[in-house]
């Protein structure tokens, strides 16, 4: 018993100690570890936003088009997941989160993570979004901390939206534009436009974060970026030779309803995964996508039925990946009430683009990548401006939460990106096209690009 007694006096000053301390203020510090839980929900989301190029949107964009160009389309989609995500870990990272130091660093990132040089496995990421502990730095509009996931899940999350927003301008510009120029023009605007863009917007040290813009999931660096961009292109390029001034008739419905369901399915990474991690954040911005879309495509619907008489199965497709742009910036910010009103905005906006202001302007946006992504784009950061609710994210408030100066930045934020978007994308296209060509002859055009640029056809001649 003697010798059990001086055992137990250690066993229990050494259970009471820390509490001890912690009942006088003292603070116990851990090395920040994985949280395997939400590593695990963005390997996942990850993957989904994948899903949103191939096969969601080649499908998507791959129906809408005649049979003898649906090859390409797809060929576009799949080279561009490769050579942007050869191109993002080699240099893209780095110039869209790193930072230059000095001058530069609110504009481009530096070349500290080059080839993710210096990235290790164990390594955290540097951004997380934190909802009660702000720390003064911002990314995708909201105060981060240090990351719960690795630096490498993060890495390969935000490659997947590098690789989606030079896919989606592929539906402007379809059926007249040689591969190589098209190839050789996505990568240097994936360098010079969108991760300079990127920095903006989501980097700690970018001018338009640190004026405090809000993009939960990338209206302004993807949508509005990319559909300037397409436009600038479609009207570079100039109509195809045999453009009527309406759309040409989809070859494959069903390819349209499966892509856009997969464009649908994959959403909910590309918005819910925003946050960075799986929490409450997540579930609300996994639902209000889910209900945005759902009344867009709702109203799309109703809007082809009461002018055109019939609903149609290619609206109410359309008018679903309107709401899905739309609410993409707002994700993170609004709640159910928000995303119902910017669902029903976005489709009488963006339905008035494609079938009335396009026809009368007459240019030739192929399958309305500037009208939907574009044009939606700007609605749903305009909107996060006007209805962004503390309930949802308690630092930030729109202009009906009695904060006008966050619409303000919202203007700011869509005018930039529109100026530089369209700037860059004329310089690039003038350079590209002098140096490989970017239009297709009337020749290679009238045979079908599936044949001309990759000698391959989708049908047989029984099909």
């Amino acid at each position: 018993m003697k010798k059990f007694c001086p055992f137990l006096l250690g066993f229990i000053i050494f259970m009471v100690t820390p509490f001890s301390a912690l009942a006088h203020g003292a603070v116990l510090t851990t090395k920040p570890v994985v949280n395997t839980g939400d590593t695990a929900w963005m390997l996942m989301a990850t993957a989904l936003v994948m899903l949103m190029t191939i096969p969601g949107l080649a499908l998507f964009y791959g129906g809408l088009v005649r049979r003898k160009n649906i090859l390409n389309v797809f060929m576009q989609s799949f080279i561009l997941v490769a050579v942007i995500s050869i191109e993002w870990v080699t240099v893209g990272y780095s110039l869209s989160f790193g930072s230059s130091g000095g001058f530069w660093s609110p504009y481009i990132g530096g070349f500290k993570w080059l080839f993710l040089h210096g990235i290790h496995v164990g390594d955290l990421s540097p951004y997380f979004i934190s909802h009660s502990q702000p720390s003064g730095e911002m990314i995708h509009g909201v105060p981060v901390m240090v990351g719960t996931i690795p630096h490498l899940v993060f890495i390969l999350f935000q490659m997947m939206f590098a690789v989606i927003t030079p896919a989606l301008m592929i539906g402007a510009f379809a059926e007249r534009v040689k591969f190589k120029g098209f190839l050789i023009f996505s990568v240097l605007w994936a360098l010079f436009i969108y991760n300079p863009v990127a920095h903006w917007v989501w980097s700690s040290d970018g001018w338009l974060a640190k004026l405090g813009a809000l993009d939960f999931a990338g209206g302004t660096v993807v949508h509005i970026n990319a559909g300037i961009a397409a436009l600038v292109m479609a009207v570079m390029l100039g109509k195809r030779h045999d453009y009527q001034g309406h759309a040409v008739p989809p070859h494959n419905i069903p390819f349209v309803a499966i892509g856009a369901a997969l464009l649908w399915f994959g959403w909910f990474g590309f918005n819910a995964g925003s946050g960075l991690a799986a929490d409450g954040l997540a579930a609300n911005a996994f639902l209000v996508t889910h209900i945005a879309a759902a009344t867009a495509a709702f109203t799309w619907a109703l809007l082809d039925w009461i002018i055109g008489k019939k609903p149609t199965l290619v609206g109410v497709a359309t008018g679903a990946v309107a709401g899905l742009v739309a609410i993409t910036p707002a994700a993170g910010f609004v709640g159910v009430s928000g995303a119902l009103a910017i669902g029903i905005v976005v489709s009488l906006v963006c339905f008035l683009m494609v079938a009335y202001v396009k026809p009368n302007l007459g240019y030739d946006d192929t399958l309305d990548a500037f009208g939907v992504h574009g044009v939606g784009g700007i609605v749903g950061a305009l909107m996060t401006g006007i209805l962004a609710s503390p309930l949802v994210q308690s630092g930030a408030k729109g202009l009906f939460y009695g904060n006008p100066h966050q619409f303000l930045v919202q203007l700011i934020a869509v005018l930039a990106t529109i100026l530089y978007s369209v700037a860059g994308t004329f310089i690039l296209f003038l350079t590209v096209d002098k140096w490989v060509g970017l239009r297709a002859s009337v020749k290679e055009e009238a045979i079908g690009l599936d044949e001309a640029m990759h000698g391959e056809t989708a049908y047989t001649a029984f099909d």
